[in-house]
């Protein structure tokens, strides 16, 4: 707390003189309420946020997560329909204890006789034969059949292909599953191998796409490092793919853009085709896969389906080519899109969008619950259009950007929730400091005493130029203006000459009711401590910025945002009547600044019309003038307790002009504003029910219950009945906005 408080302090840095000169930093000072500013704040802790993801990223830590919510999309997907180009013929259990395991060569061989009968486009046999020879006998046309091998590893031996078949007829079935979580989201295309006897570099699906579309005239052709196939290129995986980090990227690798496994294609049994028991239709013109299915040869692999609760944990291999051929021939015949994603720079950018959007929203809300609600729709929104982007194949950041977004957000909340405290803090311990300046000013001016009076003091209406002879007050300030003045202080319009542009300021000079040592040791600390006190509550966008504050010749001045507008008593003029969807609008706005200066525990104390303007940039309300301050300055003859109280009469609460406010008085002001709004009355003007001490006012004016009992308990003459908090007259409000 001392180090804010040296921070905030040292913004306003005293001489020996105790002019207060304006700091280095007088221009964050300024621009404190702009909105720039408040997205300085967010955009530095969105991109420190941004690194930390990224960070982890890097690590692999995200991976799990993210593959999680590309699987998650891929299962919402709406099917497509099952394509039809392709048939697979699985070899079941049921398959392998009628015809034996491994499957007798005359099986298979009677088998790809069968099918050629039926006249396919091309036959895939995903079966392991290594060096068989006699594979294919009675086949017609072995050029229309593929078969398979298998690359060596680390942990297993390659599978030769069979000998039989033309070696330009022999494709790798290699399935490169994501080392994290064994499951399979690429498809290797293309590869090298040092194998002798599995030598290809044609995967077994690219072969079996390749030779499937040649037999429609569309040829196959390498540009540029893509594989082109007629005028569709199948780009490979480059850079860092997806949510993809040291990936190995050698070969020809990309993305499997799945169907959904119960619309992938046609499935028969190989007995039902050897038993006739199938239409020639499903294998006329078609793509067919032959491969195993049963559990006992093929456990299968992880794929993103596999989740799914009517799915079977691992997917035999035959129908992951199927979906490898599927995803190609979509592709080209279908302009169905691969699936795509950005580069690395485009996905941080993305992560920062989003950090910055929850930074932005919590330093807007600043409150833990409205956070909850508005970030909770921000994910929404980001969930959405990540799910519509991938509906397109677009694989663009989830959970990064999420976690992003909430971790910005909670960071600013909390961040703003331990400067509010500290804040609250500080200006409790200078509120105190100012009750015990005003009691002890109370004191002093009951005293009876022989100093001259303070209007023996000329003012700065009357002597523009200063002991300095140059026309600046404080040797900066160049009066332009009076705004007003009387004989205990005046409000000018001014220009600081030691500012770039010499921007318009407001300065407020404050004339002590007397000079004499013990008076002016008393004034001077509860002038200090409103300075502190209106520092802070500058912050808000409905509060003049303290810009600076200073003594000179024993008169003291604050100098305040200039704030362009009309005050509100100009609205309130006796002869209009303000409607009632006016005066709730005026209120909420109003009891939104209060509800910030309470929040902070200060009592504004002189709430009245004049206090209040209506700013021409914006058009929203801003308070002005503080009223602490004034304790320092002699009585005034608009309140016969003014030695006592501070505020204006009609205006201030019963407890107020006893010299005891509380942060309700104020409502009670404020309440009174909106009861001479409706009435076009002074609030001193009208009647008191000398019973209960309320305010009469109903019979001036046709008004709803609902509004009037809301102002009737802003203004009831017992503080204890009356609203204790701005926050609860707001939620009282809220339920008659829609009704106007």
């Amino acid at each position: 707390m001392n180090r804010l408080f040296k921070q905030l302090r040292a913004m306003l840095v005293k001489d020996k003189h105790r002019t207060i000169t304006v700091a280095n930093n007088f221009r964050d000072l300024v621009l404190q309420k702009n909105p720039t500013a408040k997205l300085t704040a967010a955009v530095v802790t969105s991109v420190g946020v941004t690194v930390l993801i990224v960070g982890a990223r890097h690590t692999h830590w995200l991976q799990p997560w993210e593959f999680g919510a590309y699987d998650h999309m891929v299962r919402l997907r709406p099917p497509d329909k099952i394509d039809n180009r392709l048939l697979v013929v699985t070899v079941t259990e049921e398959d392998i204890q009628k015809w034996g395991n491994p499957l007798p060569s005359a099986t298979i061989n009677k088998l790809l006789t069968k099918l050629e009968s039926y006249q396919p486009r091309i036959i895939g046999l995903n079966i392991y034969r290594p060096g068989e020879k006699n594979l294919g006998v009675g086949v017609v046309n072995k050029d229309n059949t593929i078969g398979v091998c298998k690359f060596s590893s680390l942990k297993t031996s390659e599978i030769a292909p069979p000998s039989s078949l033309p070696e330009y007829n022999i494709g790798f079935n290699d399935l490169i599953p994501d080392s994290s979580d064994r499951t399979v989201r690429r498809a290797l295309l293309f590869g090298e191998s040092t194998d002798q006897n599995c030598s290809t570099e044609y995967s077994f699906a690219a072969l079996l796409s390749i030779s499937y579309l040649e037999k429609q005239g569309i040829k196959h052709d390498f540009e540029n490092d893509n594989w082109v196939l007629g005028d569709k290129v199948i780009p490979r995986l480059q850079e860092k793919p997806g949510s993809y980090e040291n990936l190995n990227l050698r070969g020809y690798q990309i993305l499997l853009n799945y169907r959904h496994p119960d619309f992938l294609a046609r499935q028969v049994k190989l007995t039902q085709v050897l038993n006739n028991q199938i239409n020639p239709d499903w294998v006329k013109d078609k793509l067919v896969i032959i491969g195993n299915t049963a559990s006992s040869l093929d456990r299968g692999i992880s794929t993103p389906y596999s989740a799914m609760p009517n799915q079977p944990g691992g997917t035999p291999g035959v129908l992951i080519q199927a979906q490898i051929v599927s995803n190609i021939l979509s592709t080209v015949l279908d302009n169905k899109p691969q699936i795509w994603y950005w580069s690395n720079f485009a996905e941080i950018g993305w992560i920062w969008l989003w950090a910055l959007v929850g930074g932005t929203v919590a330093w807007r809300l600043r409150n833990p619950l409205m956070f909850l609600v508005a970030g909770g729709t921000s994910l929404g929104v980001l969930l959405g259009i990540c799910y519509f982007l991938f509906l397109q194949a677009g694989w663009v950041p989830v959970v990064p950007p999420a976690m992003a977004l909430v971790i910005t957000g909670v960071g600013v909340i909390a961040y703003s929730a331990y400067r509010t405290e500290i804040e609250t803090r500080i200006i409790i311990v200078q509120v105190e400091k100012q009750q015990e300046a005003i009691a002890q000013l109370s004191a002093l001016l009951k005293e009876p005493t022989r100093i001259p009076e303070i209007q023996l003091h000329a003012g700065v209406a009357d002597t523009p130029q200063r002991n300095t002879g140059d026309f600046l007050l404080s040797g900066r300030y160049q009066i332009t203006r009076v705004l007003g003045s009387g004989g205990f202080g005046s409000t000018y319009i001014a220009k600081d000459t030691q500012r770039p542009g010499s921007p318009v300021c407001v300065v407020k000079q404050l004339m002590p009711a007397r000079r004499d040592t013990r008076f002016m040791q008393v004034a001077r600390r509860l002038f200090d401590a409103e300075a502190e006190i209106l520092l802070v509550l500058g912050k808000h966008p409905q509060i003049p910025d303290l810009l600076a504050y200073f003594e000179e010749n024993n008169e003291f001045y604050l100098v305040e945002e200039y704030v362009k507008g009309n005050m509100l008593s100009r609205e309130l003029s006796a002869s209009d009547f303000q409607s009632e969807a006016y005066v709730i609008e005026m209120l909420k706005s109003v009891l939104q600044v209060l509800k910030f200066v309470h929040e902070h525990r200060v009592i504004h104390r002189d709430i009245k019309p004049e206090n209040i303007i209506r700013n021409s940039l914006d058009n929203k309300l801003v308070l002005i003038d503080f009223g602490a301050v004034k304790k320092m300055q002699p009585p005034s003859n608009e309140t016969e307790l003014a030695t006592v109280a501070i505020g204006t009469r009609g205006y201030a609460a019963p407890e107020q002009l006893a010299g005891h406010p509380r942060l309700s008085s104020d409502i009670y002001a404020l309440g009174m504003i909106g009861i001479q709004a409706l009435t076009g009355i002074p609030p001193h003007d009208l009647p008191i029910n000398p019973n209960t001490g309320n305010v009469e006012w109903r019979q001036y004016v046709t008004v709803s219950d609902k509004l009037a009992n809301i102002l009737d308990k802003m203004v009831c003459y017992h503080f204890n009945e009356r609203y204790q908090s701005a926050s609860e007259v707001l939620d009282d409000l809220s339920k008659l906005i829609n009704l106007y």
